[in-house]
């Protein structure tokens, strides 16, 4: 009692600051232990939740494994593995243990192959897993319909084709890179048909990742590809410029040809490099006739194809541009000259008397 007064008086007669600093201490330590609490639950509640999921997890894979030995000849579906599908079925209503037995069921699949990941797809349907996933389709969040569309990838459900291409145009990003993997992954080439419509960006990361599958694929006939080198959208526009690079649509080049007036420099530019790989020699002339109009971008862009694609004609063209203020468009000019006419290039040493430009050739005639 006399310790507990004596708190008190230290605590009414000390300076206001201190009695702060005492009433801070109070509630830090109140809100600490509050934690060490809640934590402490918590580590209780997951590891609990841990314990249930491993244990629903056994039971699934168990069941799983019975299902797909427990066929016979003469029925399409043994009563054991119609039992084995009421029980998952029932388990499927609740979220929880819907999940784990998806991803029990992904595991499965994807760790074998043939008539038994075939089972795995049929049960999916037997289920009525694939109704879960096609509700969230029509979800209100964004992350939701997400979910439910790489669902349907991963289980290669190709009936949900009309119900995934409604959200070709999502506003979020995360849904339409879904839309678009799924139309890939399951229908390949053809499933680049989505850009047709497509009228938000098609990112460069998407770009890559959807060029990724399709150059994994055997089956290597692309579709036509002159829609999209004429669409509305730049960002189709380039994609399509990647494929014909990759897949040498040489068949293309007059479309090809046409973007390299299209009003999107980044477009102009993929135009250059793609009619340099192909090899298209009349876009070489046509981008020498209108060459200052261009910007430096472009016209590096221009001498590069050159030098791909330089011929004994062009050396009129390329004397121009040997003392060209662009440091790129020098070098590759005189690497031109170099080659088709080494004699002329050789006389530049004793026609000028500029240094820097010396060491230039200098070092272009040593390398």
């Amino acid at each position: 009692m006399n310790t507990y007064r004596f708190l008190i008086d230290y605590f009414n007669d000390s300076p206001t600051i201190i009695q702060a600093t005492w009433i801070v201490i109070g509630l830090f330590s109140i809100l600490i232990l509050g934690l060490i609490l809640y934590l402490k639950y918590l580590r209780g509640h997951l590891r609990k939740k841990e314990s249930i999921t491993v244990a629903y997890e056994q039971e699934y894979e168990a069941a799983l494994i019975t299902y797909l030995y427990a066929g016979n000849d003469e029925e399409e579906i043994s009563s054991e593995q119609q039992a084995i599908i009421d029980l998952l079925k029932n388990g499927a209503k609740e979220p929880f243990k819907r999940k784990i037995l998806i991803a029990v069921l992904l595991k499965l699949k994807n760790e074998i192959s043939g008539e038994v990941a075939e089972s795995i797809q049929n049960l999916y349907y037997q289920t009525e897993l694939v109704d879960y996933a096609l509700s969230r389709l029509s979800h209100k969040k964004w992350y939701v319909i997400a979910k439910g569309i790489r669902e349907l990838k991963q289980f290669q459900i190709k009936e949900a084709y009309n119900p995934v291409i409604i959200h070709l145009n999502h506003p979020r990003p995360e849904v339409r890179k879904e839309m678009q993997l799924y139309m890939v992954n399951l229908f390949y080439f053809e499933g680049l048909t989505f850009l047709d419509l497509l009228e938000t960006p098609l990112s460069e990361w998407d770009q890559i990742q959807l060029l990724e599958i399709l150059q994994k694929l055997e089956n290597q006939n692309i579709s036509n590809i002159t829609s999209w080198l004429q669409s509305s959208n730049d960002s189709v526009i380039i994609f399509a410029l990647k494929l014909a690079k990759i897949y040498n649509q040489l068949e293309a080049k007059n479309e090809i040809i046409q973007l390299l007036h299209h009003i999107n420099k980044k477009v102009r530019l993929e135009a250059i490099d793609v009619l340099s790989y192909l090899n298209v020699l009349e876009a070489k002339e046509i981008l020498k006739t209108d060459l200052q109009k261009r910007s430096q971008e472009e016209q590096i862009a221009v001498f590069k194809m050159i030098e791909n694609l330089y011929e004994n004609d062009d050396e009129s063209f390329i004397m121009k541009y040997i003392y060209d203020d662009l440091f790129e468009i020098k070098i590759i000019a005189l690497k031109i000259l170099k080659r088709i006419n080494r004699e002329k290039f050789c006389s530049l040493k004793r026609e000028s008397s500029d240094d820097s430009f010396l060491r230039i050739v200098n070092f272009i005639e040593n390398n």
